[in-house]
């Protein structure tokens, strides 16, 4: 934990990010100034110290998924020390000085289905933990419940979404953030935060789908495209104790796949690449956002009763599949989005437990236009993190 703590007073009313104003100029980062959503008794300011660079920034700056909201400060994947924390912020761990971090999610309804379930909130449920109904969105008749609340219908993108009320929400490209305590994470002592970063989506986005497989020691584990979520794949199937093969249609990725910790590497540029394979994992995820991804070489690859988990989400649709792809060995066609609160939790602990590094490239954020348009060139081994400069 930082020994500096900050008086509130020196969160300024308007925050300052690199921002994209159309779909057309969406690598043309250029500094904004925003206001952020008014100050709840339940949100925390942060000021920023790192902020990865996701795949899914680029989509969204581009407007590749849907029209996005314009000026767009991206970034999801941030790390900070929290400066104000608002009235009603009571965590010991939450508190002015802490360091913290933030994923894709800054709000969910508390109530639904999909965010019911084992209790792991800061406080009881009672209403108040989400504000009163229409109070800058924080709706919901319970407090904050362990389920799956990143599937709430109700949800609250960090960056490109608007909350209840009309106020937009601005990404970590930026010097300050303003999210909900329920969103926010202590970071454990002795991990680094330019390694954990970006870990609060690409991390967790593969994370999640191997803890819900309740993958471990015996497992066998295929993970396609060596790319930014992929090396987050093999190398949490490793700490989790699985048999890892990784899938690239790029020989070249043998070597780095090894050394994340892949026993095995197929090509998918070879002819026939998959025959000798058949059958032989019990999960795949796959990160390729290719519309023209061969699923059903990729589904060949399953055991009876596998799964093959979509984490990679393409701008178009999915390939056509023959029934016979699925049913022939009762197989399931899942898709998964990052995290819940509870896998963010334990993929901490898991990453201070077994000393995983992500790989990354540490950006002065003043580059930021540089930092993206050499991701969309690929050029990433195998994440940019943004390091906060607004000062220097």
């Amino acid at each position: 934990m930082s020994s500096s703590i900050e008086n509130h007073k020196t969160v300024p009313e308007q925050f300052t990010g690199y921002a994209a104003f159309s779909a057309e100029t969406w690598s043309d980062l250029k500094l904004h100034k925003f206001t952020p959503k008014p100050f709840g008794d339940y949100d925390i300011d942060i000021k920023v110290r790192y902020c990865g660079v996701c795949g899914s920034d680029l989509h969204v700056l581009r407007s590749g998924w849907s029209p996005s909201i314009y000026p767009c400060v991206a970034g999801h994947e941030i790390t900070g020390e929290v400066i104000r924390v608002g009235p009603l912020v009571t965590s010991s761990s939450l508190q002015p000085g802490s360091i913290v971090g933030v994923g894709s999610q800054a709000w969910s309804c508390g109530g639904c289905d999909a965010c019911a379930g084992e209790d792991i909130g800061t406080k009881p449920g009672d209403g108040k933990d989400w504000g009163a109904a229409g109070e800058h969105g924080h709706g919901g008749e319970k407090g904050l419940r362990g389920g799956k609340e990143n599937y709430c219908k109700e949800v609250v993108e960090t960056y490109n979404w608007r909350y209840k009320d009309g106020s937009a929400g601005y990404g970590g490209y930026a010097d300050y953030v303003r999210i909900h305590e329920n969103f926010v994470y202590p970071i454990p002592e002795g991990i680094p935060e330019e390694i954990v970063a970006p870990m609060f989506c690409g991390g967790v986005t593969m994370y999640s789908p191997l803890r819900r497989a309740n993958i471990g020691p015996g497992s066998k584990v295929g993970i396609v495209g060596i790319g930014g979520l992929g090396h987050f794949g093999i190398l949490f199937a490793k700490a989790l104790g699985a048999t890892v093969t990784a899938i690239s249609h790029s020989p070249r990725k043998a070597a780095d796949a090894s050394a994340l910790g892949a026993s095995q590497f197929l090509s998918t540029a070879a002819p026939g690449w998959n025959a000798p394979h058949l059958r032989t994992l019990d999960l795949i995820i796959s990160t390729n956002f290719s519309t023209d991804m061969p699923l059903g070489e990729y589904l060949s690859l399953l055991k009876v009763g596998g799964t093959l988990v979509i984490c990679g989400i393409p701008e178009g649709d999915l390939p056509r599949l023959s029934w016979a792809d699925i049913a022939a060995a009762n197989l399931a066609i899942r898709g998964s989005n990052v995290g819940s609160k509870k896998e963010i939790a334990e993929m901490l602990e898991l990453v201070k437990e077994k000393g995983v590094k992500s790989w990354v490239e540490v950006v002065g954020m003043k580059d930021v236009e540089d930092v993206v348009k050499r991701l969309d060139r690929g050029e990433c081994r195998y994440r940019y993190v943004l390091k906060a400069d607004f000062e220097e």
